[in-house]
């Protein structure tokens, strides 16, 4: 199937917003009170009746699809604020680029659809994207969405939802390759070391890439550990949630500070050859509970 191509308005109905741009409608709160929020949830059930009751080609879900905005609270989350508005949390997190519940932020505006779906962005920018970005799916409408000026093009999938395995990268916080590109130069598990010649165990993943490469945080976590090691040169280790650490060796240059919070993503050094090395890589290590885990077995389905 072709895809098609719109620009989606949304009809301002509180005026423009700096310079003359126009603003999405805007819910103050997500109860009957809200005039906007009755008709938000109006949309919602007519999206879905068009769904559910006839086979709608995606242009014409396309040309109905409204979009609205809404400020999180402190107490709101993503999976309870798609219960309120009748709305899968996939066609959420999709629309506003989220890569997991915890990335919903509290002051921003969030933009609730019409229907539900998916929506894919042209150019991906976290791990969920690029998931949804080399699956399978190929029918779509492209649409550009945006407040103001600001307008991203995305492919929507009316009703779509995500598979189990993007479900899963979604809920759980997990850990993600630090790198966006290379080539495993060294697997996890027994070798000869290259440099000594000795044999022994490969506690981790030799990541080859370019010199100075940008290396990023694998998940949430704090900087328990920086410096300099004859084996690993310069080395970064974070700390995450149930005991588990990650450590990042042979960069040639260190972006963090000791006990710096990192957000999964953060840059946090440059790809290099320090310490017992051949050349430009990263070595790449998962640890539980000070036990070595095999990240090519963790991070496998997300590559």
């Amino acid at each position: 199937m072709p895809f098609f191509y719109f620009l989606l308005f949304v009809l301002p109905l509180l005026g423009a917003g700096e310079n003359g741009s126009l603003s999405l409608p805007l819910i103050l709160r997500l109860d009957s009170r809200d005039a906007i929020f009755k008709q938000y949830l109006s949309d919602v059930e007519t999206a879905r009746k068009r769904l559910f009751l006839a086979q709608i080609p995606p242009e014409a879900m396309a040309e109905s699809l409204t979009v609205y905005a809404y400020v999180p609270l402190e107490s709101d989350d993503i999976l309870g604020l798609a219960a309120r508005c009748n709305i899968p949390y996939a066609a959420l997190a999709t629309l506003n680029r989220l890569s997991h519940p915890e990335d919903l932020k509290n002051g921003e505006p969030l933009l609730l659809p019409s229907s539900p779906g998916l929506f894919i962005p042209e150019k991906p920018g976290n791990d969920l994207e690029r998931l949804l970005g080399s699956s399978q799916r190929e029918e779509g409408v492209w649409l550009f969405i945006g407040a103001g000026k600001t307008k991203t093009r995305f492919r929507f999938l009316p009703g779509e939802d995500l598979s189990p395995t993007e479900r899963a990268f979604f809920l759980n916080k997990g850990f993600h390759y630090p790198l966006e590109n290379f080539q495993v130069s060294s697997p996890y598990g027994p070798r000869v070391n290259p440099v000594t010649g000795r044999p022994g165990v490969h506690q981790g993943l030799d990541l080859a890439s370019p010199e100075g490469a940008e290396v990023y945080a694998a998940r949430d976590g704090v900087v328990n550990e920086q410096g300099n090691d004859p084996v690993f040169g310069n080395y970064i280790i974070i700390s995450h949630g149930d005991n588990w650490v990650s450590l990042y060796g042979h960069l040639s240059k260190i972006e963090t500070t000791l006990n710096q919070e990192l957000r999964s993503g953060n840059l946090i050094g440059r790809v290099g050859s320090t310490g017992q090395s051949t050349g430009p890589h990263l070595h790449f290590e998962l640890r539980q509970n000070g036990r070595a885990r095999d990240p090519g077995r963790l991070l496998g389905i997300f590559r």
